[in-house]
C-alpha cells in the first residue's frame, strides 16, 4: 500500500537528522514508497470547513547538510492526504493548541498521528498525574505556601514549568535553599500557568530512561545519562546515550499505559522514567528513535509506519 503523507512540522532545513525522530520517519516512508509532503505549523489555514496548506513535495536522504528536497508551493485541501504527521516540536502554546483543533476537522478521514485532540488533552506533565500510583510525589502549583508544605515533606525537589520542553528551565531545590526565593520570584513572573514540583530522585544519575510505546507496546528504550555537573538528562542538554533493557517495573509501567494511549489514538508516545519511577508521558514529539537504532535496538520507525498502513489498509 502506497501512502499520501503530509508532516507538519518546525522549518526542516533546521533540523539535526542526527537525532531527529520525525526524519527517521520520512526516511522509512520514503524507504515503503509513500509520497511525502511538507509544510510549517504557521501555513495551515480554515476557510470555511476545509482545511489547507501549502505544502511541498519532499524528497529526503541522510546526508548531513544535505538533508531534504523541496518542489514547488501547491495549496492543497488537508483531507486528501492518507496521513498527517503531527510532528512540530513544542512548546505547547495556543499556537500548538490551535493547530490541534484545526487537524481535529480532518481526522480519522485523515489520520494524524497523534490524534490532535487527544494531543491537545494530554499535555504531558498533566496526562501522567493519571497515574499516581506509577509517579514519584508530585505536586502542580504556584501556590507558594502548597509548595512549602510539599518541600517540607519530601526534601530535595525538582522545580520545573507546566509546559517547559527539552530540559529548560528545571531546578534542584535543596532543604533550606536560600536561592528558593530567588527562583520562586522568577518562576512568578515568567510562567503564568502553574509548575511541576517533583520529589528529587537521586537516582537520575544513573539515567532517566526514555522507552517508546507505539500503539500501546513497548517498542525500543534509550537511557540518558546526564552529565556529571548537570541534572538533566535530555540529549539536546549533553545527555549521553546508553543501551538498555526495560525492568520487570518498567514493563509493569508499559503494560499499564498501553490501554489507555491505545483509547486515544496515541499512536507514537515516549514516556520519561528514573529508578522505575514514570515522570512524564510525551505525546507531542516525542524522540529517541535515532538513538535507539545507533545502540543497535529495534527498529521503532519501522513499527510506526506498520501500525499506520494496518490502520491506514
Amino acid at each position: 500500500m502506497k501512502l499520501n503523507v503530509a508532516v507538519q512540522m518546525d522549518p526542516i532545513e533546521r533540523i539535526n537528522i542526527r537525532g531527529d525522530s520525525t526524519f527517521a520517519l520520512l526516511l522509512e516512508a520514503q524507504k515503503r514508497g509513500h509520497a511525502l509532503s511538507y509544510y510549517t505549523p504557521d501555513k495551515i489555514s480554515l476557510r470555511g470547513e476545509e482545511v489547507v496548506a501549502p505544502v511541498r513535495l519532499l524528497t529526503v536522504r541522510d546526508e548531513v547538510g544535505d538533508h531534504c528536497t523541496l518542489g514547488e508551493i501547491r495549496r492543497t485541501p488537508l483531507t486528501t492526504f492518507d496521513v498527517v504527521l503531527l510532528r512540530q516540536d513544542p512548546p505547547f502554546d495556543l499556537a500548538y493548541i490551535t493547530s490541534t483543533h484545526l487537524l481535529e476537522r480532518i481526522h480519522p478521514r485523515t489520520l494524524v498521528v497523534n490524534d490532535p485532540a487527544s494531543v491537545r488533552n494530554a499535555p504531558e506533565k498533566v496526562f501522567v498525574m493519571d497515574f499516581p500510583e506509577l509517579m514519584p510525589p508530585t505536586l502542580i502549583s504556584r501556590e507558594l505556601d502548597e509548595i512549602n508544605a510539599f518541600r517540607e515533606e519530601h526534601g530535595a525537589v525538582v522545580m520545573k514549568p507546566l509546559h517547559g520542553h527539552g530540559g529548560a528551565a528545571v531546578f534542584r531545590v535543596m532543604p533550606q535553599d536560600m536561592n528558593f526565593g530567588s527562583l520562586f520570584d522568577m518562576f512568578s513572573v515568567t510562567f503564568r500557568e502553574p509548575w511541576v514540583i517533583q520529589r528529587f530522585l537521586p537516582e537520575v544519575k544513573h539515567g532517566d530512561k526514555r522507552i517508546i510505546l507505539v500503539d500501546g507496546e513497548f517498542a525500543g528504550a534509550v537511557n540518558r545519562v546526564p552529565a556529571a555537573d548537570d541534572l538533566r538528562s535530555n540529549m539536546v542538554r549533553g545527555g549521553a546515550a546508553k543501551a538498555t533493557d526495560l525492568t520487570p517495573r518498567e514493563r509493569e509501567i508499559c503494560a499499564t499505559l498501553g490501554p489507555k494511549l491505545r483509547e486515544r489514538g496515541l499512536l507514537f508516545v515516549g514516556i520519561d522514567v528514573i529508578d522505575g519511577f514514570l515522570t512524564e508521558i510525551n505525546v507531542t514529539s516525542p524522540t529517541g528513535i535515532r538513538a535507539i537504532a545507533r545502540l543497535n535496538g529495534p527498529d521503532v520507525a519501522a513499527k510506526i509506519w506498520d501500525v499506520i498502513e494496518k490502520k491506514r489498509a
